[in-house]
């Protein structure tokens, strides 16, 4: 096992390792910048280590002074927690070139996952689902409409080399198709100075669910369940529950099946989540993190697995003793991501932490590096807090989450609290009757 391990990342999630180390016996060096010098994960840790100044450029992305780090301090691996540069492939490869362990997979997978139509071929070759569309290119509206009627209407044509929206356009029926086709390629050659397109099966109101697994590189894994993750705001997840309300006992060992098999396939290691788009009790890979999820509390509440030992055990080379059997799921777990920002108008809200009380009772978990006198820098990320609840059942979550959100109290700054507090009020929420697009809409229309 490790002695020593270095934490490369900041706040809550610095913490969080700091404390499974802790409770493995392992020391733990932290890295900070000049801003972060008076953070709870460097004021716990065995030591610590000034990187760099306040910009993330020159700290927790300074890969040399992050190996330096390691070697003053004589660590033998180093976490990455997520973000930064938990998926770095050059990273991994120069950490491992200094004879440190990096906790977390191999520098080719992440490689593999990090390239978003290689990651697609390679589990389309392993038998997970991924969206219906077009092989590559479209050239011709001919094509255009023939790929359209394969998969069945509607689709979206996008732009190959497109991004931010822009080169994309949904056709509902034949007699949009020309049109949508035309539209796209235009857009797309004003926009990136390349009208390639392409075409996809448009899923009009998905719901966003993600696998939690965990291998150790031999072909050995099990799935820890799901994560529904659709509460999303310009593509950040503010909310995220364990099951999904809309999964139903089916549809839930399908899809875990598959991704074990297929992971298990790669000879991946560590742990690593895997999105899909769900829609009319049918998957379709998104992508897949090649690290630590921000929302891995709610699988740890329902499944009782502490993700991050289990992460440090595999990279330390024990075997994984785990089979799916033993995985149990217990309950309903709802995690809340509190951020530094207004909760009107969602500006950043950096500044000085005046009073600070987490809820606490049965079940009831939080997440944060805050403290009273702490100052949230303009810098970073603004999640400050992960509010964790866990019941027996999700209306008794919702209850527990509730009265928990009541007794959260952070002054001095502002924070998306009050929007949390207004979303459990929602009955289309309460129901669990949303998708990817909901929350958007009810920030739009409150």
């Amino acid at each position: 096992m490790f002695e020593k391990i270095l934490i490369a990342n900041r706040g809550e999630i610095a913490l969080r390792v700091h404390r499974a180390c802790r409770e493995m016996g392992i020391k733990t060096v932290a890295v900070h910048s000049t801003a972060d010098a008076d953070a709870m994960d460097v004021r716990l840790a065995d030591e610590s280590v000034c990187i760099g100044p306040p910009s993330s450029t020159e700290s927790y992305l300074n890969i040399p002074s992050i190996i330096a780090a390691a070697e003053v301090t004589n660590s033998d691996a180093i976490h990455p927690g997520y973000g930064f540069l938990s998926e770095n492939a050059n990273f991994v490869d120069i950490v491992t070139a200094h004879g440190i362990k990096f906790i977390g997979p191999t520098a080719d997978h992440i490689r593999l996952m990090g390239d978003k139509i290689a990651a697609k071929e390679t589990m389309i070759k392993l038998g997970v689902p991924c969206v219906p569309g077009s092989e590559g290119e479209i050239t011709t509206l001919a094509d255009a409409e023939q790929v359209a009627a394969d998969i069945g209407y509607p689709v979206i044509i996008k732009a190959s080399a497109g991004g931010g929206g822009r080169g994309m356009k949904v056709a509902t029926g034949p007699d949009t198709i020309s049109e949508a086709f035309s539209s796209a390629r235009s857009e797309a050659n004003l926009a990136f100075g390349n009208d390639a397109v392409y075409i996809e099966k448009y899923l009009s109101g998905p719901r966003h669910i993600e696998i939690q697994i965990l291998a150790d590189g031999k072909g050995n894994v099990v799935h820890l369940g799901e994560r529904d993750c659709s509460l999303q705001r310009r593509h950040q997840k503010a909310l995220e529950e364990s099951p999904s309300p809309a999964l139903s006992d089916d549809a839930r060992v399908r899809i875990g099946e598959t991704v074990s098999k297929a992971i298990g396939d790669m000879k991946y290691e560590g742990v690593g989540t895997i999105e899909f788009l769900y829609e009319n009790d049918e998957f379709y890979f998104i992508e897949m993190n090649t690290r630590l999820q921000v929302e891995h509390p709610v699988t740890e509440m329902v499944t009782g697995i502490d993700l991050v030992q289990a992460q440090i055990n595999v990279a330390a080379g024990l075997p994984l003793t785990l089979t799916q059997k033993d995985i149990t799921f217990s309950g309903h777990a709802i995690e809340c991501r509190i951020t530094a920002e207004d909760p009107v108008t969602f500006a950043a809200s950096p500044g000085p932490v005046n009073e600070f009380h987490v809820p606490g009772g049965l079940g009831v978990r939080v997440d944060s590096g805050l403290y009273a006198g702490y100052m949230v820098p303009p810098y970073y990320d603004s999640l400050i807090a992960k509010l964790i609840v866990h019941a027996d059942s999700r209306e008794e979550c919702l209850l527990r989450l509730n009265r928990a959100l009541e007794e959260f109290v952070v002054s001095g700054i502002k924070t998306t609290l009050p929007l949390h507090q207004e979303l459990l009020q929602n009955e289309e929420f309460q129901k669990g009757d949303y998708n990817i697009h909901w929350l958007e809409k009810f920030i739009e229309n409150r």
